[in-house]
């Protein structure tokens, strides 16, 4: 079976076809798991991620470096504004006596039944004999749910592992999903739940250091031994959000998905590169300016408040235009968006919103109007490309589009465009980018 990848914007990997959901899948953002995979399944992949992260953490300890013990040089006003507040949680955590947390085996081993909910007691022929499959064929889904090699002799399965196979496998007997499609839904479960997991573990950890003046290793094992209490609720929060994002997703598809292909001709004429492509999206970046040079005078802590203020920022400004937040990659985050209008709003409200923030430096920031290609939760296509190059030669604080996108925005009073001289963009030739800014009315509306 094809392996897929999901780096690279120009074109997808050549991967079996998702079926049915296309880039309107959940996002990886909201971590839920992939919206086809069966309940099940669903709750077996969670566990696994769960545990795995249970045994990271026991890996970190000890070796995590202690809370301020990275350099603290800073430049900047926001680097000065979070260097003070470390210097404070530097000098309160040291006036506290660190925790005494005592982790046994028997904690661990505890935990583990609870997240696998059974013992470990098959070996991996005997899972896939239960499923009815041969091992190549429950290999092949275990790689992509991401679980390690596991040899002939390893007692490492419940009866759970077994019944999600089943699950899988029997959608594949019903002729409900190829092999292929089956393999890649898994992957998308599996990848976002691992994500999701480690996110919530080390969002957790950063919770207990700065309430609980612990250090970082102190934090990990206390996580360990208070985690049983919250296993119950992150997983009904799991359920729930993923039942919410693929009704939001079947919402696009039924309602949306005719409406979206006719405004896509607006200033078309069908000769472009993208126009093979099938889902009409705004697709748009925002970047951070002097990003490199600023985390380099940060410390670790310092670094990752600002990474998540940013990732904070741009997930509640997508959301509440009606957009969904692709992916970040570091200082840079990608969106999507159904409409020229709404792509349009987004990208200035983020402009706007770094620009007045005094801890993050302003944000260059770019969108277009194309066609799309979803696979992997990933987008692909010209359209990206492009919107990235003119991300690149934005000016700070400013928004630029192309002629294409400016024609259908024409318009629309609520918009102001300033064309500017062409320019020669590699991949694409001579473009023409308009600056984009705000005409009338007051944009989105942040509570």
């Amino acid at each position: 079976m094809t392996t897929e990848s999901g780096a690279g914007y120009d074109a997808p990997p050549a991967a079996a076809a998702e079926s049915g959901a296309g880039h309107d899948a959940p996002p990886a953002a909201a971590a839920g798991p992939g919206p086809e995979a069966p309940p099940a399944a669903r709750r077996s992949l969670g566990a696994h991620a769960a545990a795995k992260a249970v045994w990271r953490l026991q890996g970190d300890v000890g070796t995590a470096p202690a809370a301020g013990s990275m350099p603290t040089a800073r430049s900047g006003n926001a680097a000065a504004a979070a260097g003070s507040d470390a210097a404070a949680f530097v000098g309160e955590a040291a006036a506290r006596p660190e925790p005494l947390v005592h982790l046994d085996r028997d904690i661990i081993r505890n935990l583990e039944i609870e997240l696998l909910g059974a013992e470990r007691t098959l070996r991996r022929r005997d899972v896939a004999a239960g499923a009815g499959v041969s091992l190549l064929s429950a290999r092949k889904l275990w790689r992509a749910m991401g679980f390690p090699n596991i040899g002939d002799d390893d007692i490492a399965f419940t009866e759970k592992d077994q019944n999600a196979l089943t699950t899988i496998i029997e959608l594949v007997r019903r002729e409900q999903l190829t092999e292929d499609a089956a393999i890649s839904i898994t992957r998308a479960v599996g990848q976002m739940t691992d994500r999701m997991v480690v996110w919530q573990i080390e969002a957790l950890v950063e919770e207990m250091v700065v309430q609980r003046g612990i250090s970082d290793a102190t934090a990990r094992k206390t996580l360990v031994a208070e985690l049983p209490e919250l296993i119950e609720p992150l997983e009904k929060t799991l359920v729930y959000a993923w039942r919410r994002q693929m009704n939001a997703a079947v919402q696009r598809l039924a309602l949306r998905a005719e409406s979206g292909l006719q405004a896509s001709e607006t200033g078309r004429d069908g000769d472009e590169q993208d126009a093979p492509l099938p889902l009409a999206r705004a697709v748009g970046f925002a970047d951070l300016v002097s990003y490199t040079s600023l985390s380099r005078q940060m410390n670790e802590r310092t670094l990752a408040q600002l990474v998540q203020r940013f990732e904070n920022k741009c997930a509640e400004i997508i959301s509440v235009g009606g957009g969904r937040l692709v992916k970040t990659i570091g200082d840079e985050v990608l969106y999507i968006a159904e409409s020229p209008e709404a792509g349009a709003e987004i990208s200035l409200a983020l402009a706007k919103a770094f620009t007045e923030d005094e801890l993050l430096p302003s944000a260059r920031c770019a969108m277009v109007w194309g066609r799309v290609l979803s696979r992997l939760g990933d987008i692909y296509g010209p359209t990206v490309n492009l919107a990235s190059r003119l991300t690149s030669l934005a000016e700070p604080g400013t928004v630029l589009i192309d002629a294409s996108t400016a024609a259908t925005l024409s318009n629309n009073e609520k918009f102001v465009l300033m064309p500017h001289e062409a320019r020669t963009v590699r991949g694409f030739g001579e473009v023409h980018p308009v600056s984009l800014a705000r005409g009338t009315g007051t944009g989105l509306i942040l509570d």
